[in-house]
């Protein structure tokens, strides 16, 4: 048996039958399975170009298949999705290759029939790929772009309005680029630049980032459970958009900074080394196993200056009012900006969050501001491309509390560039080449 190709079946079938994030579903299996690099780095292709091609391949499928896939047992789906990604999808996969070992997982999970079935669907998909041909021609453009680049057809009708076709295009090949992994230097242990020779020690392949002072592109690493400065807490890891809302909040030591949807605790934690860690950071969140997470990372970070508390934002005011010197509302959010980084997300997005969010998010950020000081400062951010979730909610904010006037955000970046005069800051992947991240900075008067 391929137990490359049975770990990858049982990963997907984590993935599509019990609803588990792929990445954690993923890194589950690799930990508990023996397998040479080489098919780790199989593996992790097979788990998330599967996913990624999620309904584009289902869109194929059917068309080898005459009978509905709700009908077809859960591990016979899994096993023909990975069949058919590596007839369509992996150039260097021989056909053969894909096929029989299909046909031997089907074997062991499945019967004899189930077994025949398996082959003569993958077979005639190599013999007669022209079935599987994405619909062209006038009146079929969004559709075809949709079911190319693997994204929802709702998700590109609604960004086409937005952006038009030619852009919509680029933010979707994007999204399926694949995303270095990024470090944050830990500040309060090493700089930068010490980072990035003790990296090159470890043979990784690194370089600066050029939108925060303290980012590391990592072009090429093992795995991260053996990478000693992230498990030693000399790094963190971090998107490189993300970091700059620590920059925009500009904490200085001895401050009480209110952190009220903090988890997993990246920006929680660079805030606290902009500090210097001297202050106290109250990181909130509804959830307490996301609490702990941000316990760990502060401890092995050498981080003793955040608290954490199970709290639901809409109330940070009622329990902080006008105590904080700064208060960060990294809103729950649509998540629309990272979807290179989450291979499964775009499937499991719908429609109606985009309307249902922004009232949420307007609802936390009110209540937020009340725990402002005169003359603090308030940071709102997301990591989603939605206006109706960032500029709208903002404005909707500032328009009913006259108190908070809006800085200019572009000005507090640690990065010079084209963003420096705006009011509110919004990254697009396809025109910044980085994750979508929204960030507004707002003051009380004094």
């Amino acid at each position: 048996m391929d137990k490359a190709r049975e770990t990858a079946m049982k990963v997907l079938q984590e993935v599509h039958e019990k609803g588990a994030y792929a990445n954690v579903a993923l890194a589950q299996a690799l930990r508990r399975t023996e397998l040479a690099d080489q098919d780790r780095r199989f593996v992790t292709e097979l788990v998330y170009g599967t996913v990624k091609a999620g309904e584009t391949l289902d869109w194929i499928l059917r068309r080898y298949v005459n009978r509905p896939l709700s009908k077809i047992p859960p591990a016979i789906r899994a096993i023909l999705r990975l069949g058919l990604y590596q007839i369509f999808y992996l150039d260097k996969v021989p056909h053969s290759a894909a096929c029989n070992t299909a046909v031997d997982l089907a074997k062991k999970y499945g019967h004899k029939g189930v077994a025949g079935f398996v082959n003569a669907v993958l077979r005639t998909a190599v013999r007669e790929p022209e079935k599987a041909a994405f619909p062209k021609g006038k009146g079929h453009a969004t559709e075809e772009l949709a079911l190319k680049s693997q994204h929802p057809l709702w998700l590109v009708k609604h960004w086409v309005k937005s952006f038009g076709l030619e852009e919509t295009a680029r933010l979707c090949e994007f999204d399926n680029d694949s995303a270095r992994l990024c470090l944050r230097a830990n500040t309060l242990k090493v700089s930068r630049q010490e980072l990035l020779q003790e990296l090159e020690t470890c043979g990784t392949e690194s370089e600066p980032s050029g939108w925060a002072p303290e980012g590391v592109l990592v072009k090429s690493h093992g795995a991260l459970d053996a990478l000693a400065p992230l498990q030693e807490g000399r790094a963190q890891v971090q998107d490189e958009s993300s970091m700059l809302v620590a920059h925009v909040v500009a904490p200085q030591p001895g401050e009480l900074i209110l952190d009220c949807c903090s988890a997993p605790g990246g920006k929680t934690t660079h805030m606290a080394a902009l500090m210097k860690n001297k202050g106290r950071i109250v990181a909130g969140d509804i959830y307490e196993h996301k609490l702990q997470r941000i316990e760990e990372n502060a401890r092995r970070l050498g981080i003793d200056i955040i608290e954490t508390l199970l709290l639901d934002a809409r109330k940070a005011g009622e329990r902080f009012g006008g105590q904080a010197d700064r208060v960060l509302v990294d809103a729950p959010c649509s998540g629309l900006g990272v979807l290179r980084r989450k291979p499964d997300a775009r499937w499991h997005k719908q429609q109606e969050e985009l309307q249902e969010l922004p009232a949420l998010q307007l609802e936390i950020l009110q209540s937020a501001a009340q725990a402002v000081k005169p003359g603090g400062v308030l940071v709102y951010s997301t990591c989603t491309i939605e206006r109706a979730e960032n500029q709208s909610v903002v404005e909707a904010f500032l328009a009913a509390n006259k108190e908070f006037v809006l800085e200019k955000t572009g000005s507090f970046l640690p990065c010079h560039g084209s963003h420096s005069e705006d009011g509110m800051v919004q990254l697009y992947p396809q025109r910044d080449g980085t994750d979508g991240f929204f960030i507004a900075r707002m003051k009380r008067r004094g």
